[in-house]
This record gives structure tokens, C-alpha cells and sequence, in this order.
């Protein structure tokens, strides 16, 4: 590597140390990191701003712009209270259960939607549900996030790097849905098995609470019945957009966007307060590690490794596979999967055409798939959805550090992509 892509190696280790110890705020140490690779040289205005492999990904940015305009709405119509006293009542207020439903909620939506949306979505309920059963937060929301991550792996619109491999794959919807959703039903009963385990000290509740709640009817939270059904209305024309993005020609960022604004503009709020619960420092979270991580690809730090592992791995389709798999599951918990995938996926598809382009030679598809996604899980910065999540937690009061959420991200991540390693094996080279 040259001179300059060492620097860059260099600025985001530091940088990335920072976030990871807390020394000083993660939005300070993206967007300090970002400066200095501008102010050497790594990178400039226009491979940050306006490049689409190296720089800012402004999709991600306004796909999560859009659904926070749309949150902001929906909130004050008292959705959230009335889907948390539901959630309680149905789990007979015990924590386990309201965990498990709000789980396998969250893994299903993320499916149809994609990871990122269904966090924005489904924190305002956990929130609510944990203060009403004085049970601690962070479990509940960090099981969101790697539930969203898992459900996300299923589908082509679920995780964002599976757009990238589809398009750069030739894959379809029904591709991912025949060929990843059966190892994601897996995957998510281990899960659920594993949160038993991991958040066990959270399943302590006071009965005096439940039976408080269990009295209570959902009907009541409804503050607002018309700004209710044209919030419904909004997402639910969104989530079809979402999922025939293909068809309409639309970006999901463009869909997002213009729904936010559209509800935005029919809602009669007022725009400034509704702008207030936008969350502005995840944004810029997001801008700084995108210039930092399009740094090292654009000095071709990225490039380098996954053409070593090309390298390393051409001809031997399970070897190749098998490192695939887990080679992106460790980058992708530590750089954001986008950008890898969106390196690695001309890559993967020389192999896959050096294959002779075969069904059996698909594998490379999926494996790449699989470790990125979950591989997402192992850090507090590995996937969009776990960033959101922390940004989402501090601006309630109730911060999570990267040490918490990662603690708990590692074991699952390990756990699920070493469930994934029978699955290809038995499925493509064996039946």
C-alpha cells in the first residue's frame, strides 16, 4: 500500500479507537476523523460529497431523514403508547415474552422494510413498554438491533448491501427470499434462544406495574384519530414503494423523503417542532463515517484486502465460500457493510463467472450476503441500525455505550454466522 493509504489506515484506527473507548463523543471523533483525511489529502470535496463509491452515501442519509420526519408525526397521534400497552397485555407483562414479541416484530418488519426504518419505528414502543414495566431499556433495544439485522439478511430491500448484490449479481427478490429466508427463520429462533441467556438480569419486573398495565385499554392512548389514519395511510404507501422500488424506479431514499415531507406537509405540525426529534447527530455520524471509510477505499485499502482474499481463495469454491463468509463478517464489524460490499461484490462476481456462472457457484452470493449483514451485529458501528439505535438511546437519556452493545453483538454474531456455516455446506455441496 502507498504512503497515503497507510495515513488513512492511521486516521480512521484513531478515530475508530475514539468511538470505541468513548474518550470523546462518537459524532466528534467520524466528523474530526472525516476533517483530517480532507485537510491531508486521503480524500476531497468531491470523492466525499459527490462520489458515489468513496464518499457520503446520501441515499442512507436521506432514507433515514425521511423516516425520522415520519416517526416525529406518527408519535404525537399516540400509536407508540397504544402498540406498547398491546405488546405488554399479550406477553401478561412478562418482560421475556414482551422481548420475544417485540423481536420477531422486529425481524419480520425489517424483511419488508429494511433494518434501518424498522429501529425508527419500533424504539418509541420499547421506550414506552420498559418505563411502564420499570424494567431497564438498553436489552430490549439492543436485541432490536440485532434482530433487524438478522430479519434484514432475507431479503434484496431488507439490508442495503443486499441491493448492491443483487444488482451486481443479477439476482431477484425471489432469489434472496428461496435462498436466505430458511437460514433466517433458523437464525432468529437462535436468537431468540441466546436472548434468554444474554439479557436474563433484564426479566425482572415489579407485579405491582403489570397488573397497573394490564388494566389499562389501548383505545385510550389514541390522541389523535385523523392524523392517525394519515400517518397509516403514508406508511403503508411507503412500504409498497419500498418493496417495488424496481418497479416504480424509485429509490427508497426518494420514496422516504417524499413520504416524511408529503405527511409532513398534510399534518398541520408545526415544522420546526417536528424537526426537533429528527435525529441530527446520527445524521452527521453517518457523514463522517462515510468520508472515512470512502478514504480507504479511494486509496485502495479495501481493495486490497478483498482482492487478497480473491486471491487466496480462487478455484476452491467452499474455501472461497467459507472465507467469504467470515472475512466479511470481521470487516463488516468494523467498517460499515455498505462500502465493503459495494468493494468486494466485482470481486465476488469474477469468481462467480470464473465459476462458470452456476447455481452451485451462487454460493459466493450468499455467503458474501450473510457475513455482512450479521456480521454487522458484532460492533455498535458494524450496521446502520445499531447506530441508530445508540443515537436513539442518548437522545432519550438513556445512553448505551460501545462496550455494552458490543459485548452482546459479538457473541450473536459469532453464534449466527456459525450457524450459516453448515447451512452452505449441506445445501450447495452437499444435496
Amino acid at each position: 500500500m502507498t504512503a497515503t493509504a497507510w495515513i488513512a489506515v492511521a486516521v480512521f484506527t484513531v478515530a475508530y479507537v475514539l468511538i470505541a473507548t468513548e474518550k470523546i463523543h462518537r459524532v466528534a471523533a467520524a466528523l474530526g476523523g472525516a476533517v483530517v483525511m480532507l485537510l491531508i489529502g486521503v480524500t476531497d470535496a468531491h470523492h466525499a460529497f459527490f462520489a458515489e463509491d468513496t464518499g457520503i452515501d446520501w441515499n442512507v442519509i436521506f432514507l433515514l431523514l425521511g423516516m425520522m420526519l415520519i416517526v416525529a408525526v406518527l408519535k404525537r397521534t399516540g400509536a407508540f403508547e397504544y402498540l406498547a400497552i398491546w405488546a405488554v397485555k399479550r406477553a401478561k407483562g412478562r418482560p421475556f415474552r414482551v422481548m420475544t414479541i417485540l423481536v420477531l416484530v422486529t425481524a419480520v418488519a425489517s424483511a419488508m422494510l429494511d433494518n434501518v426504518t424498522t429501529v425508527l419505528l419500533i424504539a418509541p414502543v420499547t421506550f414506552l413498554v420498559c418505563d411502564r414495566l420499570a424494567v431497564p431499556v438498553a436489552p430490549f433495544l439492543i436485541a432490536e438491533a440485532l434482530a433487524s439485522n438478522i430479519g434484514g439478511t432475507s431479503t434484496l430491500v431488507g439490508d442495503p448491501p443486499n441491493i448492491i448484490i443483487g444488482s451486481r449479481g443479477g439476482l431477484t427478490y425471489n432469489d434472496f427470499l428461496v435462498h436466505l429466508t430458511p437460514i433466517v427463520v433458523l437464525l432468529i429462533v437462535v436468537f431468540v434462544g441466546l436472548s434468554r441467556i444474554l439479557f436474563r438480569r433484564a426479566f425482572r419486573t415489579d407485579p405491582e406495574r403489570v397488573a397497573t398495565v394490564m388494566t389499562l385499554r389501548e383505545r385510550d392512548a389514541i390522541r389523535d384519530p385523523r392524523l392517525l389514519a394519515l400517518s397509516g395511510a403514508v406508511l403503508a404507501l411507503v412500504t409498497v414503494a419500498f418493496a417495488l422500488h424496481s418497479v416504480v424506479d424509485l429509490e427508497p431514499s426518494v420514496v422516504a423523503l417524499i413520504g416524511g415531507l408529503a405527511l409532513l406537509a398534510f399534518s398541520r405540525l408545526d415544522a420546526t417542532e417536528v424537526a426537533k426529534d429528527v435525529e441530527w447527530p446520527t445524521l452527521a455520524f453517518f457523514a463522517g463515517l462515510f468520508v472515512m471509510i470512502g478514504g480507504l477505499v479511494q486509496t485502495g485499502v479495501i481493495g486490497t484486502l478483498s482482492k487478497a482474499l480473491a486471491d487466496a481463495v480462487e478455484g476452491k469454491l467452499l474455501l472461497a465460500s467459507m472465507v467469504l463468509l467470515w472475512g466479511s463478517a470481521a470487516l463488516s464489524a468494523i467498517v460499515d457493510n455498505i462500502p465493503y460490499v459495494a468493494t468486494m461484490s466485482p470481486i465476488v462476481a469474477d469468481l462467480v463467472h470464473a465459476d462458470g456462472n452456476t447455481s452451485q457457484s451462487h454460493v459466493l452470493w450468499w455467503a458474501l450476503a450473510l457475513g455482512a449483514d450479521l456480521g454487522g451485529n458484532a460492533t455498535a458501528v458494524g450496521a446502520s441500525a445499531n447506530v441508530v439505535i445508540l443515537g436513539l438511546a442518548e437522545r432519550a437519556g438513556k445512553p448505551i455505550s460501545f462496550w455494552e452493545f458490543t459485548k452482546y453483538g459479538l457473541i450473536v454474531a459469532a453464534v449466527t454466522v456459525a450457524v450459516c456455516v453448515p447451512y452452505l455446506w449441506l445445501r450447495y455441496f452437499v444435496f
